[in-house]
């Protein structure tokens, strides 16, 4: 039986070709999504790029080409279910499948303490980083069973399970997200995989208005001691689209260089912990 699973295996390397899949990528025009996009194209995927944006979209999307894939711009706020709906229906319509879907829109604006937290801020940031995904997946993977297959990653964070005082909403959010990572890998099993992937702090144009001063004192804590680059991020990604994670499903996997062990940031710190962050946070 082993020798039978081992001689049916494509050699290591194949198992990470996408060449012939299509890939739906939200958030896919910045920042970690432009990174995701780019790696999916390069191992072979045509991808539908997503954000709210036409022009990014249309950039990200040139991109692709001219990595030698087809590709499909499409404006969508992942916070509105029927853009989602219409998002669905023009990927089908232009490659007749999605293969891979990356759940990466994501929505953390900053908010001066939790009773500064307002309804709408809340509202909102659940509605993209959680009720979109919830939506998306649920449309793309029913499909994804009837056609044989699929594999769906959820961009999560550290901040799913290891929250500080200054991105609450987003951290329930992304603990949802977590939840949802298992609950639709049993939903959409055994045709569809479904796992996600935890980044802690990467280098992308967020963080330009990162802290400096106070990363560095925090990264002093970090097993890596550093943040990550884009690439690093996308290759776990690709390793959970492609055939190379063909027994992997609900996974949950921390990408982050350590931080997540490093100090969180609250208790007796909480008085004098400074954020790293200093304005809006906005990843789609």
């Amino acid at each position: 039986m082993q020798r039978e699973r081992a001689e049916s295996l494509a050699p290591p390397f194949d198992r990470f070709d996408l060449s012939g899949r299509v890939a739906l990528v939200t958030g896919g025009t910045r920042g970690l999504g432009r990174a995701i996009v780019r790696t999916l194209a390069l191992a072979g995927a045509d991808v539908v790029v997503s954000s709210r944006k036409q022009e990014a979209c249309d950039d990200a999307a040139d991109e692709v080409r001219a990595a030698g894939r087809r590709a499909l711009a499409h404006v969508c706020h992942m916070g509105h279910w029927d853009e989602i709906d219409t998002l669905v229906d023009a990927a089908y319509d232009e490659f007749g499948r999605i293969d891979v879907l990356i759940n990466n829109a994501g929505l953390a604006p900053t908010y001066p303490n939790p009773q500064g937290v307002t309804e709408e801020l809340w509202d909102k940031t659940l509605a993209v980083n959680l009720k979109g995904p919830f939506r998306l997946t649920s449309l793309v993977g029913a499909r994804m069973i009837e056609a044989g297959g699929g594999s769906v990653v959820n961009i999560s964070s550290i901040g799913g399970v290891r929250p500080t005082h200054d991105i609450l909403p987003y951290a329930a959010a992304k603990a949802g997200l977590n939840a949802l990572t298992v609950g639709f890998a049993d939903a959409l099993g055994p045709r569809v995989r479904v796992n996600a992937v935890m980044p802690g702090p990467f280098k992308t144009d967020i963080s330009r208005h990162w802290n400096h001063e106070a990363f560095a004192e925090r990264a002093r804590t970090f097993a890596l001691r550093r943040a990550g680059e884009p690439d690093e991020l996308s290759a776990a990604v690709l390793y959970f689209a492609s055939d190379a994670s063909s027994f992997t499903t609900g996974a949950v996997l921390a990408v982050d260089g350590g931080a997540q062990w490093c100090m969180a940031g609250g208790g007796d710190q909480a008085a004098g912990y400074t954020s790293i962050y200093d304005s809006k946070r906005d990843w789609s």
